[in-house]
C-alpha cells in the first residue's frame, strides 16, 4: 500500500499512466500540465499539490510539491481530501465531480472537455495503485 498522497504514490501513478494504452491513445494530442491541488479537510490540514506535465499521451514528470504555489500550470484540478479519496475510489467520475461542485477547474474548460475520456483513464489509472489514504 501506497499513501496518498506522497512522492511514491505520484511517482507509481506516473509509471502506470505511461504503460497505459488507453490513456495513450485519449490523450495523443494533448498538451498541457496540471496542478492537482487537495484543500484541507479531515488529516490534511494544509493545501497539499501535485503536478503533472502530461504531454502527448504520456506523463513526462510528476512531482509531490513543497507548496501549491512553487509551480504554476495551465490547469489546476481541486478538491477537499475527502472528494480526492471519493474520486480515487472510483465514487466520482471526475467530469461529473466538477459538474457537481466536488471539485474546481482553473483553465481552459473547453479544452479539457475534449478531452474526457483522458480525463477518465487518468482517475482510472490512480484507482490501479494500492492506496493507503491518512
Amino acid at each position: 500500500m501506497v499513501q496518498f498522497p506522497s512522492q511514491e504514490w505520484i511517482d507509481q501513478f506516473k509509471e502506470l499512466l505511461n504503460k497505459n494504452a488507453d490513456y495513450e491513445d485519449a490523450a495523443r494530442t494533448w498538451e498541457g500540465d496540471f496542478l492537482f491541488l487537495i484543500t484541507p479537510d479531515g488529516p490534511i490540514t494544509t493545501p497539499t499539490a501535485f503536478w503533472l506535465d502530461l504531454w502527448h499521451g504520456k506523463c513526462r514528470d510528476a512531482k509531490l510539491l513543497a507548496s501549491p504555489t512553487e509551480k504554476s500550470a495551465a490547469f489546476t484540478y481541486e478538491g477537499t481530501y475527502g472528494n480526492w479519496k471519493k474520486l480515487i475510489g472510483k465514487e466520482i467520475d471526475p467530469i461529473k465531480g466538477l459538474l457537481g461542485g466536488q471539485f474546481k477547474l482553473r483553465g481552459a474548460m473547453m479544452k479539457v472537455m475534449r478531452y474526457t475520456r483522458a480525463a477518465k483513464e487518468l482517475v482510472e489509472t490512480a484507482t490501479k495503485i494500492p492506496t493507503d489514504f491518512l
